[in-house]
């Protein structure tokens, strides 16, 4: 990687990030609270947060929904899990984490005995 490369990978995601935060430090204080939760999230359960268009994304949405007024729990429903897992999977750098999801519970399937023609199947 050149210098130039380099330094728009690292300026670039600089200011998309400072301009992402800056979004979210705008935001009325109840979306805010929300955002930083749903950030965390992402961050600690890596579900794929180093994807700059996806936290602008997420600033978009909770802009819109502060901008119509939309309560809170109408916009990330009743399972906050649920709604960033389900927002997370719209995004390549998401997808990893299905698949290690499902790899996770077919090893578990095998490793219980469990017939492998039935693992799909709920």
């Amino acid at each position: 990687m050149g210098i130039s490369a380099f330094t728009s990978k690292v300026v670039g995601d600089k200011r998309r990030w400072r301009a992402y935060k800056a979004r979210t430090r705008a935001l009325p204080e109840n979306y805010r609270t929300a955002i930083e939760g749903v950030e965390r999230y992402l961050l600690y359960a890596g579900g794929g947060s180093g994807d700059p268009t996806m936290l602008e994304d997420l600033a978009d949405l909770f802009e819109q929904a502060a901008a119509a007024g939309t309560p809170i729990r109408d916009l990330v429903g009743d399972d906050p899990v649920e709604f960033v897992d389900d927002f997370v999977r719209n995004y390549p750098q998401g997808n990893w984490i299905v698949r290690e999801q499902q790899r996770l519970t077919d090893a578990i399937r095998r490793a219980a005995g469990e017939d492998s023609a039935t693992a799909g199947e709920s």
